[in-house]
């Protein structure tokens, strides 16, 4: 029989799976995912490096450049409080919905490059029908983000607005 799996190393497996999800998908460095991770989970919202690198087991050198790095992509801002020296940092509020709104841009880009290639296989029935079956994915792919509710927080003015925002 398996041990039990402890409250806090329950949360650092899943700050491990978002960590892995965000190298993966992304190319992002696994400590830049699990900052991320940490952050959206931690209790307070606001953590300081140290208490960062504690939770996750970094270095402060490491820390400090994956912090930046997610400060630069607008994942992670900093804040500080009146009489103290310590900065602390907490996941931006608009974080994850910036995660989706690239995901859907880079599909709908992945979509539009797919059916410029349509005029360049119209000789070959062969290459038009495997072209087709990726524009017929797409073309559906559209329709769901056509007809999709608006993200929380957002409403639908003109179109769907994942799909108004540049990646």
């Amino acid at each position: 029989m398996a041990a039990p799996v402890s409250p806090a190393d329950e949360v650092l497996r899943w700050v491990e799976r978002i960590a892995k999800y965000c190298a993966d998908q992304d190319g992002v460095p696994l400590i830049a995912g699990r900052i991320l991770g940490w952050l959206t989970i931690a209790t307070p919202a606001e953590q300081s490096a140290a208490q960062i690198a504690a939770a996750i087991g970094a270095s402060r050198a490491s820390l400090t450049t994956n912090l930046r790095l997610l400060g630069s992509i607008g994942f992670v801002t900093q804040l500080t409080h009146p009489g103290e020296r310590t900065v602390y940092y907490r996941v931006d509020d608009e974080a994850w919905a910036r995660v989706v709104r690239r995901q859907v841009a880079s599909l709908t880009a992945l979509g539009e490059i797919l059916q410029d290639g349509t005029d360049l296989v119209r000789g070959s029935p062969e290459r038009a029908a495997r072209m087709r079956v990726a524009n017929e994915v797409f073309a559906w792919l559209a329709d769901v983000f056509a007809h999709a509710p608006p993200m929380p927080g957002e409403s639908r003015t003109s179109g769907h607005p994942a799909l108004e925002e540049n990646p």
